[in-house]
């Protein structure tokens, strides 16, 4: 005897009888040919059945079975006999069954219908419905033999089997066919539609639902109570009416009263509403109305059914109808500042952190603000159903509460300074609610309240350039919060000129001012120093500018004088941590440091020496305020504002962890609401800003290794492998990264991993796929008549190239790097900036990463290749902005050169897919690769087949 279940997720489990009758060849001697070949496999699955014991009570009993997929499962009952003694009445009954669908199919009574399942959209075909269909399922679910109907959840079970079993019967009775229309081409060929939507499949469903007109659909009417008179707050046990009603098609919802209601429509109203409840059990156990199928909800429910029960009923396809008054809100806190109208400390003409200012909490339910009486009844409501103003308001009662408590223990038109409020607003423990309105008087409404505009101020006589919109509106930002005594961060890109923006600052505060305001200290990379002299010496040449480098650089008394006589003080990082005893003596007007991310980590000698040196105002200027963490922004707000933002491991503990670990969307927009009004950040592809910057087009351009760079690689990572054996901690992670610089350097080059000093070709031939590549880049540039910038990471790489292409294409390639003295970095910028005469300038500029990547301007060259890749896109980002900036006439062509197959092209890959929460973080380097198994590290660096060329 052969028997037969539905196992929903498996399929058909078939298994039989020890001591089943067999033909001598093996064969189980049954009237069906694909039964008797399913049964002749081996049994890979098991079953467990429910058996019956000699006294009567059932047991459980785990057999081998064959499971069979829904197609298969098909084959196979479409061809049994269903009155064949030899089958057991459950696989006759599932033979008839599927008999029944087919005879469905046949009527013509199926549809197509579309779901989303493993990240892809399918089209399956389905029974219609209806009535008819529904009647059919209910006679089979008598006829149902027990075992089946106690086993396996009866009706549920059925009703999966019929669904799964539709679909294959459907496409075998269609037949091989071809269909040029991609629905109809994966409904026949059970493929996943690559061009799928909600939207199509919304329409399927509705088009279904058009179809089983034979019976009304079902509608749940939920009925507000009567108000109680003297208090806007339902008590607790009054109930809601949830009418049932029935809507045939084209007409109105209608109640079902049960004495005077037509037959048909009661027994369809109660087999609906008993489904309805199977949708949704809370539905259960509830009182109901005598007269009718009405149900009468307790306010508990009332508020699941809204949250909860409403969406599983659509499931279902019944309607649930909320009264019109309903609304869903959420508890919000509004925040009320007020300042005086004008500066109060004239003589230090600084506002600062360390103002008072009044400031008042306010609680909103979605527009609604909340008066102190309401306020004090929702912290004493129980549910999360509350009757407000005549309208009911669902919003989470515990928040609720907690943020009427908040408001309510805040005094009203309280005193704090803005320091103080600004820590309220970021603490470890901040407000019960989301702050999403934040509305200012008097001298803080620019800084606070985002509709604001700081006063605009003139240009300044003393500028000598035409500004752009949005650099006045920077100006007059910057003047603004010099003005309050407030720390700033111009954190414009790359290339929309935070330079003649300070500078038209420091232009402003001379013409302005009665006596001539104290200097300004800048602090800038050496490899822009002069980059500062000229565009000083350019815009405002009014501007007395010190260089305070070199060995020769003025000390004691002499320094006193000298910063006594000037309006602009350059210095550099390297020496701001070397004076710093002797800058933080004297007294600044301004400290400013520009590319500020170099201060991005607070514990290094040159963050600590930027926050010593005294000064009224404090600014930074970067086009990258975030690297690699977010604790390199509070770092350099820690800068502007000291103590903003907490100590940094309050800062890791409020806004880091959760925002890079846990996307906590929560301490995003506290951290936004405190850093906004100090942060002004505009980027070059926004149109508002600038609308007349060419394109740029960024592409991955693939080398594959040479014989030679293959054999190395993968030397250097079994090599790796053997050392991660025996190493642990810090020591493993220094074989990682060790591992990994070598990597990069076989990609490069093998004279660059070898260092012998060894030539870069080979009888003729290149050693380096990559810089045979890099050489065809180059070729077709120069044969354009365009110019290029090469940006790579390692100066002994750039050692190597320089050289080679220079001998190659006959001019020189200038190799800007660390090492380079600042005269001679300045003349490298001012000869390949020069027109071309006579082609007498370098078509071609290489640059270390680090020493070239910010403060230039390179706009001589469109072309800008990467050649070994820097994992973080920031920095890359950087280096591209010295040719797609301001002053750039033509479209940009960014290429980033990975090897194909290696560690280069896969990490690649995860920073192209790689999205951080609202580009606030992109990842921690290249740090987090210690971090992972060595096996994992082995996949991640291992050589595939395809990274040697021909």
């Amino acid at each position: 005897m052969v028997h037969a279940l539905w196992s929903p997720g498996s399929g058909l489990m078939l298994w039989r009888d020890a001591g089943a009758a067999q033909t001598p060849d093996g064969a189980t001697d049954l009237p069906s040919a694909a039964l008797n070949a399913v049964l002749e496999r081996r049994p890979r699955h098991r079953v467990t059945v429910s058996l019956p014991n000699g006294d009567g009570t059932l047991a459980d009993l785990t057999l081998p079975a064959l499971a069979l997929a829904p197609a298969a499962a098909a084959d196979v009952l479409l061809g049994l006999p269903t009155a064949d003694p030899r089958l057991s009445g459950d696989l006759r009954f599932l033979a008839h069954v599927a008999q029944g669908v087919l005879r469905w199919v046949r009527a013509g009574r199926v549809v197509p219908a579309m779901s989303r399942q493993d990240g892809q959209w399918w089209v399956r075909w389905r029974l219609v419905g209806g009535e008819r269909q529904r009647a059919w399922v209910s006679e089979l679910v008598v006829a149902m033999p027990g075992a089946l109907r106690s086993a396996r959840g009866g009706r549920k079970m059925l009703e999966d089997f019929i669904f799964e079993i539709t679909d294959p019967i459907v496409r075998s009775a269609l037949g091989d066919r071809g269909a040029e229309h991609p629905l109809l081409h994966a409904l026949l060929t059970d493929t996943a539609l690559s061009e799928g939507t909600q939207q199509v499949a919304t329409d399927l469903q509705e088009w279904r639902k058009s179809l089983a007109v034979d019976e009304p659909d079902l509608v749940l009417r939920l009925v507000e109570p009567e108000e109680v008179d003297g208090d806007e707050h339902e008590p607790d046990d009054v109930l809601w009416r949830l009418e049932v009603c029935l809507r045939p098609t084209g007409e109105a919802p209608a109640p079902v009263p049960v004495h005077l209601a037509d037959p048909v429509a009661l027994k369809i109203g109660v087999r609906k509403l008993g489904e309805a409840m199977d949708a949704y059990p809370r539905l259960r156990g509830v009182p109901s109305d005598p007269d009718s199928l009405d149900l009468l909800l307790p306010l508990a429910v009332v508020t699941d059914l809204v949250a909860h029960g409403a969406t599983a009923l659509a499931d279902a396809d019944v309607t649930v109808l909320l009264p019109r008054a309903w609304s869903v809100a959420s508890p919000s806190l509004r925040l009320r500042v007020s300042s005086p109208p004008v500066l109060l400390d004239t003589d230090e003409r600084a506002v600062g952190l360390g103002q008072l200012v009044t400031y008042n909490w306010e609680l909103a339910l979605g527009e609604m603000v909340l008066t102190n009486a309401e306020m004090a009844k929702l912290t004493r409501t129980k549910t999360d159903l509350v009757r407000l103003r005549g309208q009911w308001v669902q919003a989470n009662q515990a928040v609720l509460a907690k943020a009427a408590a908040y408001v309510t223990r805040q005094q009203a038109g309280r005193e704090r300074t803005l320091g103080e409020l600004l820590g309220e607003l970021t603490a470890l423990d901040p407000p019960p609610a989301p702050v999403e309105e934040i509305t200012s008087t008097g001298w803080v409404a620019g800084l606070l309240d985002s509709q604001a505009r700081p006063v605009g101020v003139p240009v300044p006589a003393g500028l000598t350039a035409t500004l752009r919109p949005y650099q006045r509106r920077g100006l007059d930002w910057l003047a603004y919060m010099s003005d309050l005594g407030l720390g700033a961060v111009l954190a414009d890109d790359m290339g929309l000129g935070k330079t003649i923006q300070l500078l038209a600052l420091l232009a402003h505060e001379r013409a302005d001012a009665a006596t001539r305001p104290d200097p300004t200290l800048l602090v800038c990379p050496m490899s822009v120093v002069g980059n500062w002299q000229r565009e000083a010496a350019r815009f405002t040449p009014g501007l007395r500018v010190h260089v305070h480098h070199g060995v020769d650089r003025l000390r004691a008394d002499d320094l006193t004088a000298a910063v006594a006589e000037h309006d602009l003080v350059i210095t550099t990082y390297a020496l701001l941590a070397r004076d710093v005893a002797a800058l933080r003596e004297l007294w600044w007007g301004r400290i400013v440091l520009d590319e500020a991310q170099h201060v991005k980590n607070a514990a290094t000698r040159q963050a600590h020496a930027a926050r010593a040196v005294p000064a009224r105002h404090r600014l930074a200027l970067t086009g990258t305020p975030v690297e690699n963490r977010l604790d390199e922004l509070r770092s350099i707000l820690d800068f502007v504002n000291p103590n903003m933002l907490g100590s940094a491991q309050q800062f890791r503990a409020r806004f880091a962890v959760p925002i890079e670990r846990e996307h906590d969307e929560g301490a995003l927009s506290r951290l936004r609401a405190a850093t906004s009004p100090f942060v002004l950040r505009r980027v070059k592809t926004d149109p508002e800003v600038i609308s007349d910057l060419p394109d740029k087009f960024e592409m991955t351009v693939r080398a594959n290794l040479t014989v030679e760079q293959a054999a190395l690689y993968k030397a250097v990572v079994e090599d790796m492998v053997a050392k991660l054996r025996e190493a642990e901690g810090v020591a493993r992670k220094g074989v990682v990264l060790a591992a990994l610089t070598r990597l990069k350097q076989v990609c490069n080059h093998p004279a660059h991993f070898l260092g012998d000093g060894s030539p870069v070709l080979r009888r003729g031939r290149h050693r380096s796929g990559k810089l045979g590549l890099v050489e065809d880049i180059v070729d077709s540039v120069l044969a354009d008549g365009e110019r290029v910038l090469l940006f790579t990471q390692f100066r002994e790489f750039g050692a190597i190239v320089a050289p080679y292409l220079s001998e190659r294409f006959g001019t020189e390639v200038p190799f800007l790097h660390g090492g380079v003295a600042r005269g001679r970095r300045d003349a490298m910028v001012r000869d390949f900036q020069a027109e071309r005469a006579n082609g007498d300038t370098a078509p071609i500029m290489l640059l270390s990463l680090k020493a070239g990547g910010t403060g230039l301007n390179l706009t001589a060259a469109n072309h800008v290749v990467h050649l070994d890749r820097w994992w973080n896109p920031a920095v890359e980002n950087q280096a591209t902005d010295r040719a797609f900036r301001i002053g750039q006439r033509r479209d940009v062509q960014v290429r980033k050169i990975v090897c194909v197959g290696t560690l280069e092209e896969r990490i690649d890959a995860m920073i192209a897919s790689k999205s951080e929460l609202a580009d606030l973080a992109v990842g921690a380097g290249e740090k987090w690769i210690t971090e992972m198994s060595t096996e994992e590290l082995r996949e991640l660096m291992y050589l595939s087949e395809d990274a040697v060329g021909e």
